[in-house]
């Protein structure tokens, strides 16, 4: 089985440090299994005016927390691209200014 290796997008590292500490475990444990199973998100496409398709979104914190990450397979890599809160959808607009 590969394993992914995990990157972040500067400005979602920043928003990982900045959650609580209890917050940041459970993101965290969902990251880790992104390292087995990169597919576990689900996928995007189009979300709310922005085309996120090839990015994959995943739960934290009993869905409070979204995670939105795409998977590079040329490279082994999961690219967490924004970290944020399920409320409002600025988590996708966050991610649609970070895409390539």
């Amino acid at each position: 089985m590969r394993t992914y290796n995990i990157i972040f997008h500067p400005a979602a590292y920043k928003e990982l440090t900045t959650l609580d500490g209890s917050v940041k475990i459970q993101v965290m444990k969902q990251i880790k299994k992104l390292e087995q199973f990169p597919q576990l998100g689900e996928l995007l496409g189009n979300k709310h005016g922005y085309d996120l398709s090839n990015y994959r979104k995943l739960y934290a914190n009993k869905k409070v927390i979204r995670i939105v990450y795409t998977i590079i397979e040329e490279q082994i890599v999961v690219k967490i691209i924004a970290i944020g809160n399920r409320n409002d959808f600025a988590v996708y607009k966050d991610a649609n200014s970070r895409t390539d």
